[in-house]
């Protein structure tokens, strides 16, 4: 489902976090939030989620205004801190996740094993959490993320602590999940991952300061990269 930003800015108490951002999520592609500490990134992504109601502007997912409640089992939302069980499984925090979700019988059971083997967990399903590494944690949080099946993956560094053969199977699983039609936004500070993206957005100090396909931005590095492009915008 494509996600409209129009004219949002967000202000707590006299600190003005984003300043009249417009851009645009689409299906059918990922798309990389960029920008520095402290850019806005996680604001926007919050907003995006209907964690944060804007101070002006609005936010849109398939036309319907944030947050609304038709919207709850269609949007997946990973944020950086993970929110998993440490005293279950792997197994056990995915059977829970699916209840919330109303998933049973066949299906329950389906995405449970394809989540667990999107993000490498199979072998590690019946361990506990409390055990797992950060980069584990990290992939749990995903897998519970992708488990109702959401339209729109809004995901905030969902990749930190990977290794780099688990990094690039979770690319090529999320390729395929926008390929078939799904919306996927990724926060990162990461160019190698940025460049494995449809489009870029890049904040700086709260304002979007640069919006357009990926290859598109790197043509107009004068020949530098998206790294080079990217760091001539945030200095």
């Amino acid at each position: 489902m494509p996600v409209t930003v129009s004219h949002v800015g967000v202000t707590f108490k006299n600190t003005t976090v984003l300043t009249d951002v417009t851009t645009e999520f689409p299906d059918k592609a990922i798309t990389a939030l960029l920008g520095p500490s402290g850019s806005g990134k996680t604001t926007l992504i919050r907003c995006l989620v209907g964690a944060i109601r804007p101070t002006t502007g609005k936010v849109m997912i398939n036309e319907l205004p944030v947050p609304h409640r038709s919207l709850l089992e269609k949007v997946g939302y990973m944020p950086q801190s993970d929110a998993v069980y440490t005293d279950l499984s792997a197994r056990a925090n995915l059977e829970f996740f699916a209840g919330l979700h109303r998933l049973s019988g066949a299906r329950r059971h389906d995405r449970i094993a394809n989540v667990l083997e999107i993000v490498g967990l199979g072998e590690h399903a019946d361990e506990r959490v409390g055990n797992f590494s950060g980069g584990m944690r990290r992939r749990l949080s995903l897998a519970i993320t992708l488990l109702p099946e959401p339209s729109t993956l809004i995901l905030d560094e969902p990749t930190v602590g990977m290794d780099p053969v688990l990094r690039r199977s979770v690319w090529g699983s999320l390729r395929r999940l926008a390929t078939d039609g799904q919306t996927v936004l990724i926060s990162t500070h990461v160019m190698e991952e940025a460049r494995r993206c449809d489009r870029a957005v890049l904040l700086r100090d709260g304002e979007k300061v640069a919006d357009g396909t990926v290859s598109a931005l790197e043509a107009s590095s004068d020949g530098e990269g998206l790294e080079h492009y990217f760091f001539r915008k945030v200095h």
